[in-house]
Parts: C-alpha cells; structure tokens; sequence
C-alpha cells in the first residue's frame, strides 16, 4: 500500500486550484492522453480482457489503448503471416465495440524494423520472408547467446531498403486498420540495434539516421495518405550518451539525430520505467506531441506523471500542449497481467517493495479517479 500512498501524495500535490472542477473535464484539460499500451489477448481471454476494459480501464477515465497485435490476428491479406490460433475479426470487433462505446481511442500496434526475433525465435515475418532480413548471416537459434553476445544480437530487424518489404508491411497495416476502425497506429521502432549493417548489399555506409528516419517517415507518410497519424517509441531518437540515459532508453548507433528528419505529426511515446527523465521536454521543443510512458514501479510512474502535468501548466500555451500525458506500459503477458491485476495478493503489503506493472497501473487508474473528482 505504500507505492499507492506515495503516488496519490504527489498527484495530490500538482492539482492547482483551477483543476478542482467535476467531471471529465477537468482531467482532459490536465492530462489530456491517459493511456495503456498492451498486449492483444488471446482468444480465450477476449472476454476477460473486454470486461477490464469496462469495469477497469473506463471508469479510470483511460482513453486510448495501445494494443500490441503483431501476428495474432486471422489476417486476410497475408494468412502466412498469421501466429497460430489468432484473434479472429470477430474477436477483435468486442474489443472495437468495448472501446468505441466507452470513449478510448484504440491503436494497434505491428512492431516495425526492429523486434523482429526475441532471444532465439525469429518472429514470422522474418521467418515466412528471410530475404527481408537486414542480418541473415546471424543466426538467432545458434548466435543468440544471452546479452551481451559477440554478434551483438538482441533483436533482428527488417532491411528498410528491400524493395518488397512495405507491399507486405502495409497490406497489414492497412487491413489492421480497418479491423480496429482506428485513426492512430503504433510502428514500435524500438531498440533498434540491426540497421545499416556492413553486410546488407542495400543499406552498407549508409548513414543509420537517415535509414531510421526514411522508415519512419515512409510509414507515416502512407498512413496520412488515409488521413491518420503514427505513433513510435521514442528511445532511437534520444542520444543515449549525451543525455546518460544509456543504450537502451537512448541510440548509441547515432539513430537521434533522425529527430530532426522525420515528421513533426509522429506522437513520440517516451519510456522510462526507474527514473522520471524529463525527456518529453527535447521531443516537445522540436514540435512533437509527446506522451511519459512508465512501467512497473509505481513511483516512478507517479513522478513521471506529476512531471507531465507540470510541464503543461508551466510551458506557455504552445509548448505545454505538446505535452500530452502517460501511457502506461506493460511487457508480461496480457493473460499473466490480468491474474496478477485481478489477484488481491498483488497488493499485499508485504509485496510492495517489489516491482510490478499491474501495480504500477492500479495506482495510476486510482490517481486518475482523484484527479477526476477534485
């Protein structure tokens, strides 16, 4: 109880006395994104996932979610792609229905370049079409050794150059799209440690921001030829050393200098999960729409979003608006995360030194509530 404590001092803390009106209002004015970013279920968890989204998500006042699809969808236009026993339209469409009737903006999300293996599985874009692969001489079954590893392998990514590649990766963002009835979506673009590789015949000596930034803006400009908008992660356009925050949360393969190539309509989701970097204040003063985005330690979560708030009343009119709120992340299971969510144990106090997202994201609904009733 005492992460929950702590978190409602310090959303108690940054609500001036303007913010103290009823209603919905009120909390759109202050925060004007209250997001999730998660996995899509599986189908036997639609159900379960719907009435979290009902009984949970929406009475916390939370109006976008980003739901993680990648290959678990029955898609049409390329079944080869598909994981095995996908989300069907249907199973999808509750979740449509669930947003669309309680206010929440619903992106998906198709993690592109990046992500496209996890430890030694090559995921099934890679694995349906090797030649998209930007590193096929590194083989994740026997080179993925741990991390670090001498290929310097965490995640295979897609050649961004390949001729065929976006006929494929648009097909499904396309058809995606129309499934959720959605006007955002999520690329990923995270983490991105495979591009510009020596050996790739198309994009070696090419300079690695221009590659990322050419991806970036080739997805956003396809998905504003429909009329919506791209949301990525922000770690690649960050200068990992300059800024201390490390390989991680920041480029070290000079992939930061993209931020002043691609396009200024991108929303940039900033994640941080153990401390409250500020960040949103670089994407913010170069033009982009910027969301905080903790995961599993409530405190910082609570710092990120007194940060979030702050900034906005702080910056003049123009600036503060492109501070647009949180998005909480969570990176276990969705059928994991909602035992966890739905258990009391979780909340024991005897449990609550230890890190957990379904915590993290209990303290944030409970905050938006108080914020909401001030």
């Amino acid at each position: 109880m005492k992460q929950f404590l702590f978190a409602l001092l310090l959303f108690t803390l940054v609500l001036p006395a303007g913010a103290q009106t009823s209603g919905t209002k009120a909390i759109d004015q202050l925060l004007p994104v209250r997001g999730l970013a998660i996995a899509a279920p599986s189908r036997e968890g639609v159900n379960l996932f719907v009435k979290f989204i009902d009984e949970e998500l929406a009475p916390a006042h939370i109006n976008l979610l980003v739901l993680r699809i990648d290959w678990n969808y029955a898609y049409e236009s390329h079944p080869e792609l598909r994981d095995h026993n996908p989300l069907s339209r249907d199973d999808l469409g509750k979740i449509v229905d669930a947003c669309r009737r309680n206010g929440i903006r619903l992106v998906p999300q198709i993690n592109l370049l990046g992500h496209q293996s996890w430890a030694k599985t090559t995921h099934n874009l890679l694995r349906v079409y090797p030649e998209f692969d930007e590193t096929p001489h590194v083989n994740t079954e026997t080179d993925y050794t741990g991390w670090p590893n001498d290929k310097g392998l965490y995640c295979k990514s897609y050649c961004p150059l390949h001729p065929d590649v976006h006929k494929v990766v648009f097909a499904l963002i396309d058809e995606l799209m129309e499934a959720c009835d959605a006007d955002w979506f999520h690329a990923g673009m995270d983490e991105v440690f495979y591009i510009g590789d020596d050996n790739c015949p198309r994009c070696s000596g090419r300079d690695k921001a221009e590659l990322f930034a050419g991806e970036v803006t080739r997805i956003s400009n396809h998905l504003a030829s429909k009329k919506r908008r791209l949301m990525i992660w922000g770690d690649r356009l960050i200068d990992g050393k300059t800024t201390g925050v490390g390989l991680w949360e920041g480029s070290y393969n000079n992939t930061y200098r993209a931020i002043d190539m691609i396009p200024k309509s991108v929303f940039i989701c900033d994640w941080h999960y153990d401390r409250a970097e500020p960040t949103p204040v670089n994407f913010a003063t170069k033009g982009f729409d910027v969301a905080a985005c903790p995961w599993n330690v409530a405190e910082v979560a609570a710092q990120q979003l007194d940060m979030m708030i702050n900034l906005r009343q702080q910056s003049n009119p123009v600036l503060g608006e492109r501070f647009r709120g949180v998005i909480a992340t969570v990176w276990t299971g969705v059928d994991h995360f909602l035992k966890s969510y739905y258990d009391p144990a979780t909340y024991d106090g005897d449990q609550s030194d230890k890190k957990s997202d379904a915590r993290t994201l209990k303290s944030l609904l409970v905050a938006y509530k108080t914020i909401n009733n001030r």
